[in-house]
């Protein structure tokens, strides 16, 4: 590692731990030359993961995108913001965690609605309705009807 005061490649670690929830090392150095310290981060070199939309764009993940449709679909609802970040890093670690580097926005959906109708029924519904675009109200009744018939 290079040291930043003095630019020579001769240092030693003093000290290592994890940072940022694990996803990284932090480590103390000492410069063999100048003898100052400084602080550096390793971290693992992710591809980033693109998502595949339906209308054939590409774009990169973003966590707080998921995070936002799941806010707006349990909307006044007494589900915590905690649940609902966790519930989004639960999915963005999934998708991390399958090898492919590229994911449906569909897989994405699905996995949400398996959640939401495990969480909460309403907001479930509400995420539903949008995802799967429904055109009329026949096409919001018969999503009801079947999470009825699924909960008897």
């Amino acid at each position: 590692m290079r040291c930043p005061f003095c630019g020579t490649t001769d240092s030693r670690v003093m000290d290592s731990r994890p940072a940022e929830d694990g996803n990284a090392v932090r480590r103390r150095r000492e410069c063999g030359d100048c003898g100052k310290r400084f602080t550096t981060y390793e971290r693992i070199d992710e591809l980033p993961l693109m998502v595949a939309k339906k209308d054939g764009r590409r774009e990169i993940f973003d966590r707080q995108k998921l995070l936002a449709g799941l806010i707006t679909a349990c909307q006044k609802r007494s589900i915590s913001t905690g649940a609902l970040e966790e519930m989004a890093a639960e999915i963005e670690r999934e998708l991390m965690n399958f090898m492919e580097r590229e994911v449906h926005s569909r897989d994405i959906g699905e996995q949400v609605m398996q959640r939401l109708h495990s969480l909460d029924e309403v907001a479930y519904v509400r995420f539903a309705s949008v995802y799967r675009e429904f055109r009329d109200v026949q096409e919001f009744m018969r999503e009801i009807e079947q999470l009825v018939t699924r909960k008897e």
